[in-house]
């Protein structure tokens, strides 16, 4: 009886033990839960210790693993791709959740982090399996890469043509294992690696502040190129003929990144309704539609007329970081933008007088600038 009595209480315990488990296998909501809409994208950068590590890092990738393609072997081994003879490249292979993350937003992030011009390799590492490729799975991916590429070529970042080619896939041959996940399992040898090939240095180059904890995207690079080229051209006076036109506070404050006096400055507190254009080019900057009163002692808007016209960079003068603003065409010192600005856009342009020169209402068609009477219009 008592043996009995033991089983029973045994197998009471045993079954909603098993049930929970049973319960947690194949939960879509565990965090190893495999996306339903996985796609794949094929790409080489160079070491592909780096741009596995890097992809890895976009949001929406669920998995990435270093391999070969673009050659005739089969299995081709590490050995025999660095040897240059196989035709193979060094590659990734990229899988991602398409319902968090796009085909394009995959080669953003990818073109944001290697030499796409270099068609001989990608910084120390030399030879043709290492040249930039995408290999592309689908004609949707073709024409989705070969627009983005068309695009990054207009916005001249690089400073030199592409040279990334576009080949269709045919096989992918996964690295040996000690190849895989690298940056993470040899991570002291990895980071010695990449600050020694030079591509982190490259990078910080050609996107400078852009590179930060939220970097701006190609796409929204492009985005910005395309305003403006809806735009008119200014035209940038020699130095000479800045300084001979600007009073000594005019030329501190735009070509000497200088700062007037709050309260003590031409337009702080002009109400009359005009444009603030630049001082030195005469690109129009700032509507008086957009003017705030922000107690500062410094001209306020709550944004520029047209963001073609703008151009942000990270200022270190102070000790801490603050957003410096430059007119586009004159690159003149205008000011600096916090985000303690009122609604709608939250952000607070405290622009120096100096740098700017007013156009009156009545005088914007007099003076070129008729285009921007309707922002009067009530």
């Amino acid at each position: 009886m008592k043996k009995l009595t033991k089983s029973l209480l045994t197998t009471f315990v045993a079954i909603p033990l098993m049930l929970l488990i049973y319960s947690h296998v194949g939960n879509a909501d565990t965090p190893t839960a495999k996306p339903r809409n996985l796609e794949v994208a094929t790409l080489a950068g160079g070491c592909f210790w780096c741009t596995e590590s890097d992809l890895e890092a976009l949001n929406g990738v669920h998995d990435v693993v270093s391999g070969y393609s673009g050659g005739e072997l089969l299995n081709p081994t590490y050995k025999q791709v660095s040897s240059g003879k196989t035709g193979h490249i060094e590659v990734i292979q990229v899988r991602y959740d398409a319902d968090k993350v796009s085909y394009i937003d995959v080669l953003d992030q990818f073109f944001r982090h290697i030499d796409p011009t270099d068609a001989k390799g990608s910084f120390v590492d030399r030879g043709l399996h290492y040249r930039p490729a995408i290999f592309y799975h689908n004609e949707a991916q073709k024409k989705v890469a070969q627009s983005f590429m068309s695009d990054i070529e207009a916005l001249g970042i690089y400073g030199k043509p592409l040279a990334t080619e576009l080949i269709a896939f045919k096989k992918f041959w996964p690295a040996e294992q000690y190849h895989q996940d690298y940056y993470k399992k040899s991570s002291l040898k990895y980071k010695y690696y990449r600050y020694n090939s030079g591509r982190d240095q490259y990078l910080d180059e050609i996107f400078g502040d852009d590179r930060s904890e939220n970097p701006v995207t190609l796409q929204q690079l492009i985005q910005k190129n395309s305003k403006r080229q809806e735009i008119k051209t200014y035209a940038k006076p020699t130095q000479e003929e800045i300084k001979a036109s600007l009073t000594p506070l005019q030329f501190y404050v735009t070509q000497e990144e200088g700062t007037e006096r709050p309260f003590d400055n031409e337009y702080w507190d002009n109400k009359d309704e005009g444009i603030y254009v630049d001082i030195v080019t005469g690109e129009p900057l700032f509507s008086s539609t957009d003017k705030y009163k922000s107690g500062t002692g410094w001209p306020s808007f709550t944004k520029p007329i047209h963001e073609g016209y703008i151009v942000t960079k990270t200022d270190y003068k102070l000790l801490y970081p603050r957003t410096e603003v430059r007119s586009r065409y004159g690159d003149s010192h205008l000011g600096h933008v916090f985000e303690d600005g009122p609604k709608p856009t939250g952000l607070r342009y405290c622009m120096n007088s100096a740098a700017l020169r007013f156009v009156p209402k009545n005088l914007l068609a007099q003076q070129g600038y008729e285009e921007f009477l309707p922002l009067f219009d009530k």
